[in-house]
């Protein structure tokens, strides 16, 4: 295990190197070339007692956790979603971000569609080739199962707009994506949807930090947890996704 990198040598430096993906809006992206998004803005406001200023390091995804166990960056912002293997390799912060399974409504429908159960009899849809598309077997059963009678019928279309535009149509109820994705919809059309969250399960992301530095993982979930209390965390989510995520303030256990 190599050396811990502490506060007192970030400090040191002025600064945190933080590995993003910088095409993965709106956590990282480019805007008029500066990366800009959520992340920016929340390692923005947690640095800011520590007074370093963080640089994003932008980098393919699939290199991402070699690059920060190589010391190319302190830690990895990006949505990094908890797994059973990454956090073999890693340490992770509390949750800072949800990309569950979600599904949007029109708003008229919000009191009455709270759940996959409501949507019994009525028609969903869901892009063609997600990992969604596979469960919906399985969720219709859950549905059938719970109200007697399963989905009205799953529709299934070949991007997210036209899943979308069903919905504005009236020939379907309801669209399933994840959180983050339905959230910018709603941010994008004010008052048109409504956002039912966690229709199956929890997939939570958290900030990803080597084994050793310890000291920098307390300081991180110190700064969430202060940034959840005082309800900043939430006007972050709030601007970028349109909505604020009701998530846990532990890591989860990954079976």
């Amino acid at each position: 295990m190599a050396a811990e990198r502490t506060l007192a040598a970030i400090k040191a430096d002025g600064v945190i190197k933080i590995g993003v993906e910088g095409v993965f809006a709106p956590f990282s992206y480019r805007e008029n070339g500066v990366i800009v998004g959520y992340d920016v803005d929340l390692a923005e406001m947690m640095f800011k007692d520590l007074g370093v200023k963080p640089e994003f390091v932008d980098t393919q995804w699939s290199g991402i956790v070699p690059a920060l166990l190589s010391s190319k960056f302190d830690i990895i912002m990006s949505s990094l979603s908890y797994t059973k293997e990454r956090m073999q390799k890693v340490n992770f912060s509390i949750p800072y971000a949800d990309s569950s399974l979600a599904m949007l409504v029109r708003a008229a429908d919000e009191g009455t569609i709270k759940s996959f159960d409501d949507m019994s009899g009525k028609p969903i849809a869901i892009k063609a080739g997600t990992p969604e598309e596979a469960s919906m077997p399985k969720f219709n059963e859950q549905v059938e199962k719970a109200k007697g009678n399963g989905f009205g019928e799953v529709k299934v279309f070949d991007s997210e707009p036209m899943s979308i535009l069903a919905l504005n149509q009236g020939t379907v109820d309801g669209v399933i994506s994840n959180m983050t994705n339905l959230g910018l919809v709603i941010k994008n059309a004010p008052g048109k949807y409504a956002l039912v969250q966690k229709v199956a399960g929890s997939s939570l992301a958290g900030i990803g930090i080597r084994k050793e530095d310890g000291e920098l993982r307390k300081y991180i979930d110190e700064q969430l947890l202060a940034a959840t209390k005082s309800g900043k965390l939430m006007e972050l989510q709030t601007k970028w996704f349109g909505v604020a995520f009701d998530m846990p303030t532990t890591v989860p256990v990954m079976e």
